[in-house]
This record gives C-alpha cells, structure tokens and sequence, in this order.
C-alpha cells in the first residue's frame, strides 16, 4: 500500500464528514422551521433559518440568471478544488494542505447540493415548514437556495461615539448567519493562512 494512502483516507472521511453533517442539518432545519424562525440555544448562540440565493455569507445575486452563473462558477471551482486535492495526495503534499482543500472542497460541494438540488426536491418555507420531496417545488434544478442556520450574536450594543464614521450606532458582533459547509471552508481557509509557512516551506 502506497505511503499516500492514510492522507487520502483521512481527506475521503473528512470531505464524507462534513457533507453528511451538512445536510442533514439544513434538511433538518428545512423540515422543521419556517424561514425566519429562531430557537434560542444561549443568549449568544441561536438556530435562526434563513436562505440565500447568493454567495457565502448570505451575500445577494440578483435575478435568475445571476443565480445560475453563480452556481455554474461553483460547479467549475469545485472541479478545480477536486482536482488541485487529488493533485495534492499524488505529489505528497504537506498533511495540513490536503486537510485544509478537503475541508474547502466538502464546504463548497454542500452549498453547491442546496443550489443545485433544493429548488426541486423541497417546496417553500414562508409562513409553512417545507415538505421534503414536495410535488410542488418552490424552483428548478440550479436555482435553489442556499441554507443557513448558525447565529452567534455574541454582543450587542451601541459603538463608542469616538469611533470614526460608525460611532453611536447599534452594532451586533458576530451578525452573519452560516452553516455547517460556510464553517469548513472557513476552517479551510484559516489553516492555510495560520500554517502558511509549514504548508508552503521556502526553498
């Protein structure tokens, strides 16, 4: 057995990990809040359901066709990720890299999942929990929206007035609503920025 085989195990159970918990979040959420709905988990940490047409975090594209270039892009990055994570394993690249792109690759194909799938296979949420395998769906293959659950307001107040520019006005810290697949990529992301240097070791 070749020396790559363990890394490649370990990124196949990451990237399996981390859809299976994805999913099965946001079908869960799906089937059993309506679209706005929040349940109180702490006072700084809160399940409050939200879908996006855009891009991470809740970012907006407007119209269809923006939505459908969005979700082309995604298809094609994916495949780059894939093939930059199989490129990886085949070179013997560092462990904390092929960790990193599994974690971006598994994040970026679930929010893909929701885009693709979710307009056929689910009708809508407002005012109504949504029916798993409706036979009316709320859209069309690509045009599905992007589910999101994870809030963490973990303070809210009003900025000190000598704070340039938003000084005086309400502020909310952390105010962006994620999932599961928005945390790996993040998680992603910071490795390869926090282990740069032992990833990417000059020569």
């Amino acid at each position: 057995m070749c020396k790559r085989d363990p890394i490649l195990k370990k990124a196949i159970l990451i990237i399996i990990a981390v859809l299976a918990i994805d999913q099965i979040s946001k079908i869960w959420i799906k089937t059993n809040f309506m679209l706005g709905e929040e349940v109180y988990v702490f006072d700084w940490f809160r399940i409050h359901f939200i879908e996006n047409n855009g891009a991470a975090w809740g970012a907006e594209i407007g119209g269809k066709t923006g939505k459908l270039a969005l979700t082309l892009f995604r298809l094609c990055a994916i495949v780059g990720i894939g093939y930059w994570l199989y490129s990886t394993v085949q070179k013997k690249g560092h462990q904390l890299l092929v960790i990193s792109i599994a974690l971006i690759f598994s994040g970026a194909l679930g929010n893909i999942l929701d885009s693709v799938f979710y307009g056929v296979v689910f009708d809508h949420s407002n005012y109504q929990i949504a029916t798993l395998f409706s036979s009316e769906p709320y859209g069309t293959v690509f045009h599905g929206k992007v589910v999101d659950m994870l809030y963490f307001p973990m303070w809210h107040g009003v900025l000190p007035n000598w704070i340039p520019k938003f000084g005086g006005q309400n502020f909310t810290f952390f105010n962006a609503i994620f999932n599961i697949a928005d945390s790996a990529i993040t998680i992603g992301v910071g490795i390869l920025i926090v282990f740069g240097n032992k990833i990417f070791p000059k020569e």
